[in-house]
């Protein structure tokens, strides 16, 4: 297969289409080897518009959503991200490429070092995973950051992470339940204030600890 034609394909059919304008990001996606990221069985289909199993009943985030919300991040060269879910490690590569730190947090140790193995393969440096489940009382190993990133879901939306957000930093984050959910990007405006935008509708599964609570039942 040619993975370098299917890469080109993936941004020119999928993801441009999507209102992904931001060249920094289409040249990222275009470059990057996302088959490299994809469990042996699934590399032909690395660059399909789809999710992606990775096991552990974990799935990668589709491409055109990875590249809508690199562009709504918009993470600059001097920037540090905070990624919450690891996966496969695409995303966290992708941040890798455009900004200066990542610290990547999986709450599956496996898939963190086959993730962490990806990396060192194609020499990415400058991000850093660690294995820890995230929940609201949960700290990140920096105070603050200029951009996070949520791969999971929130059914109901938590803020606690806006605290660790710099002033100008950005959040990233899927909320909701049911067919529909909603991207939304975060953005500290001062110290007390948090601009909310509405970004595109969506569907991912909810972090662990995050999903939907269940119905009352008498």
């Amino acid at each position: 297969m040619d993975f370098a034609k299917a890469r080109i394909n993936m941004v020119e059919q999928q993801v441009r289409p999507w209102d992904v304008l931001d060249t920094r990001v289409l040249d990222v996606m275009e470059t990057l080897p996302r088959e490299r990221f994809m469990p042996e069985p699934y590399q032909a289909l690395a660059y399909a518009d789809s999710e992606i199993p990775l096991g552990h009943g974990e799935n990668t985030l589709a491409p055109v959503v990875v590249g809508r919300l690199l562009q709504a991040v918009s993470p600059q060269p001097t920037e540090t991200v905070l990624e919450i879910g690891t996966g496969s490690g695409y995303v966290t590569a992708c941040l890798a490429h455009l900004c200066a730190r990542v610290d990547s947090i999986e709450r599956i140790d496996e898939l963190r070092l086959t993730a962490r193995n990806c990396l060192t393969d194609l020499g990415i440096d400058n991000a850093q995973l660690r294995t820890d489940t995230v929940t609201p009382d949960w700290a990140p190993p920096r105070p603050r950051y200029d951009a996070i990133v949520v791969t999971g879901g929130m059914t109901e939306y938590d803020d606690f992470l806006e605290a660790y957000l710099t002033l100008g930093g950005r959040l990233f984050v899927i909320t909701g339940d049911g067919p529909i959910m909603e991207a939304q990007l975060m953005t500290r405006t001062t110290e007390d204030n948090v601009h909310r935008e509405g970004l595109f509708e969506t569907r991912v599964k909810p972090l662990v600890g995050f999903e939907p609570r269940p119905a009352f039942e008498f």
